[in-house]
């Protein structure tokens, strides 16, 4: 690669942190919208509520940033391949080795190592069909390992978002109006089927879409990453506009999903969604106030799963310290409970350490981080200090736990942020890296 002369032809405009964020605010007043859902008449509900919140929030680009580096071993013959490596889909990289190498299928082999952190980032089998091309070119076996600036700078970045919510509550303090915009560079965060869908009798949700010449691809709990984190804050703030705990106004809504939904269709089961909320709010010992703990809730259902999280913080020298996470999980029979445990836990860190630190910027239509010197990932004491699940026990076909558990995570460590600093978070990263926090 050093080797190599390169003279770069530039096509399009470059583009630059400033340009994404103009690009998102003018798609949210006049983008295309891809996806849309309207029940009952929410600018009416609007115009004759007692009280009106809006709020926006906005999240960057991130990197996958696997701590084991792209890479991959190639052995290329006259009669076939072998290749040996992580891939998170290895019938693609078969056949897109066979494609690129002229040859069939049958002759292709894919063997898979341990994975070294996926979360996306190995869906995609370039790094193999280099490795291929190189061995190809030299004749003889290859391994290739990306650098991490490599990594960092090739593009498959997690989308930028933003989004604008709105609720609207009557004399009595219930939710009558809802609604909420959002667009990504390139595809929209918003689920218009997913809750609060169906517990508000006027609603409005739509998903936009942007251009951009930035390359994106799957993020762990793709968009979910990014709308439990806003949804599930705003909600808190809507419900402490109404003066209701912030756990009973979900509950009201979810009964009204179980007792008397609004509109044809949506896309989750009322009752395992309220199901995780209750229990987690039993083995946190939800109402009951412990002295100096900060706690903040959130709850989400992605891929088939229903987790709540409850985060208790503390404050320590000045700065907020998660002491303990409690999570309640209906993913229906669960087939490896350590296991389970394990990648509810890990999500949880993962939607911790992103919330508050990771971004990318771009200058001239290039990131400006390219290495953990200026790209920062949680350490090990920012880590929540005991992490506690609970399975919902059922006889449900079991559905999946690599995705769910990071979405609610940001939600609920906003609203404990908020609670231990007073300091409302609608901007990710939470914190920069000049400030010491968590730990």
């Amino acid at each position: 690669k050093k080797a190599l002369r390169v003279n770069w032809q530039t096509v399009g405009e470059l583009e630059s942190t400033t340009i994404h964020k103009k690009r998102l605010a003018d798609a949210l007043v006049n983008g295309q919208v891809q996806e849309s859902r309207r029940d009952g008449n929410p600018e009416a509900a609007f115009r004759k509520a007692a009280k009106v919140i809006e709020r926006t929030y906005n999240a960057p680009f991130i990197a996958h940033n696997t701590l084991e580096p792209m890479n991959f071993f190639a052995h290329v013959t006259a009669d076939g391949a072998e290749l040996i490596g992580p891939t998170q889909t290895p019938e693609a990289l078969e056949g897109s080795v066979a494609k690129l190498l002229g040859m069939p299928l049958e002759n292709i082999t894919v063997n898979m190592t341990r994975i070294g952190g996926g979360f996306g980032r190995r869906l995609y089998v370039h790094f193999g069909l280099e490795a291929a091309a190189i061995s190809k070119k030299i004749g003889g076996p290859v391994k290739l390992i990306y650098t991490r600036e490599d990594d960092m700078t090739q593009g498959t970045y997690r989308p930028t978002y933003s989004s604008v919510y709105k609720a609207g509550l009557d004399e009595n303090n219930n939710l009558i109006a809802f609604s909420v915009r959002g667009a990504g560079l390139p595809e929209g965060p918003v689920f218009p089927n997913r809750f609060p869908a169906g517990t508000v009798e006027n609603y409005s949700a739509e998903k936009i879409l942007a251009p951009t010449n930035v390359t994106t691809g799957a993020w762990r709990a793709p968009r979910s990453n990014f709308t439990a984190g806003a949804e599930q804050s705003f909600l808190d703030e809507v419900a402490e506009l109404a003066g209701k705990d912030p756990i009973d106004f979900r509950l009201e809504l979810f009964d009204r999903a179980i007792n008397d939904p609004v509109g044809a269709e949506y896309e989750y089961d009322a009752e395992r969604y309220a199901g995780v909320l209750k229990l987690v709010r039993e083995k946190s010992n939800w109402n009951t106030p412990m002295e100096g703990v900060h706690r903040g809730v959130a709850a989400y259902f992605c891929h088939s799963t229903y987790v709540a999280e409850v985060f208790d913080m503390v404050m320590e020298n000045g700065n907020p310290v998660i002491q303990k996470v409690w999570c309640a999980v209906d993913c229906g029979i669960v087939v490896n409970p350590d296991a389970g445990v394990n990648m509810i836990q890990g999500g949880v860190i993962d939607g911790i350490g992103h919330a508050m630190y990771s971004q990318l910027t771009f200058e001239n239509g290039s990131p400006r981080e390219m290495n953990f010197d200026t790209y920062k990932l949680i350490r090990h004491s920012q880590a929540p200090r005991e992490i506690e699940v609970f399975f919902v026990q059922n006889e449900i076909a079991p559905t999946g736990l690599g995705e769910p558990g990071l979405p609610p995570a940001m939600g609920a460590l906003a609203n404990a942020m908020y609670k231990a600093t007073g300091v409302r978070y609608y901007d990710q990263p939470f914190m920069g890296m000049e400030r010491k926090v968590l730990g």
